[in-house]
């Protein structure tokens, strides 16, 4: 899975958002490595949707300009908790192979 996309749905983690709340959130988590652009957020927001990972959460008017809200998914909170097992794995086995190397003290 990609970085953007991993973010986007550990964004949702925390309940429903509007686009520009998760494109805040993930910078927030990334700690401002990914910044996403509406088009790719949009794009990878519709993506997740058809393969059922999100869904539309509801919509409303916000100063003139429609407010489209999404969330998790069953499918899309399995997704990520999965995901998030297997960075740990993996960050944790590098690190360990780190230590063995003597790279780390």
């Amino acid at each position: 899975m990609r970085e953007p996309t991993f973010l986007v749905l550990a964004a949702l983690a925390g309940g429903q958002k509007h686009g520009y709340a998760i494109i805040q959130e993930v910078e927030a988590l990334s700690g401002g490595h990914t910044v996403l652009r509406p088009g790719s957020l949009y794009t990878t927001l519709d993506r997740l949707a058809h393969e059922g990972y999100i869904e539309a959460a509801g919509e409303e008017v916000v100063e003139g300009r429609l407010r489209r809200y999404y969330r998790l998914s069953t499918q899309g909170t399995r997704l990520l908790a999965a995901e998030s097992e297997r960075r740990v794995t993996v960050s944790t086995e590098a690190l360990h192979r780190l230590r063995i190397a003597g790279s780390l003290t």
